[in-house]
């Protein structure tokens, strides 16, 4: 069997400066290259994710409620939905787009450009462990790591390489990671005290 690493939406718009900037962004995307080139042969395979909107529909917010509805971010085709400069990309074996029509926090809800899924793509490699990093962790990381522990995947997220959003949307996803087996080693940057 196989392990992979699973990078969340390390984009320019989560990240300093974006349009929906989480503290820590930009050092997340730093941590997460220096891992890769520190330690190459820790993971046998590397994969990413991209929030990747098109027309989200409710997703997007005018002015937004930062629970259900956002800022508009990642939209495709801006710079905004780039990964971020400081993430090294040369690892990344495939990318899986989210979020074109309607709200996807999950990495598992998305799909490649030939249209297959972030499960079938670790099955057919035999993948049976999974590290997730990125951003944030109180949303997409939670998740991705929720969907990851379901599709039967011995899932952990390594807090160290992650950001928050926040101290109590961050609480109620350590307390359902850990509900659902996800091994929780580190600590998050956190945007707001």
């Amino acid at each position: 069997m196989a392990n992979a690493l699973i990078i969340v939406d390390v984009q320019n718009d989560f990240c300093e400066g974006g349009s929906l900037a989480v503290a820590g962004g930009a050092g997340v995307a730093a941590g997460i290259s220096g891992l890769l080139a520190g330690e190459p042969q820790r993971w046998d395979h590397v994969v990413a994710t991209k929030d990747y909107h098109v027309d989200p529909g409710a997703h997007f917010g005018d002015p937004p409620d930062y629970v259900e509805s956002w800022p508009r971010h990642c939209v495709v085709g801006t710079q905004g939905s780039e990964f971020h400069p400081d993430l090294v990309t040369d690892r990344v074996e495939a990318v899986f787009h989210k979020g074109e029509h309607a709200a996807a926090y999950s990495g598992f809800e998305g799909h490649a450009d030939d249209g297959e899924t972030l499960a079938d793509w670790l099955r057919r490699r035999d993948v049976d462990r999974v590290d997730v990093v990125g951003i944030a962790t109180d949303h997409c990381v939670r998740a991705t790591a929720l969907d990851a522990a379901r599709e039967g995947f011995a899932t952990t997220v390594l807090l160290d390489l992650t950001a928050a959003v926040a101290p109590a949307t961050l609480d109620v996803a350590l307390r359902a990671m850990d509900g659902a087996g996800v091994a929780l080693p580190g600590e998050p940057v956190i945007s707001a005290a």
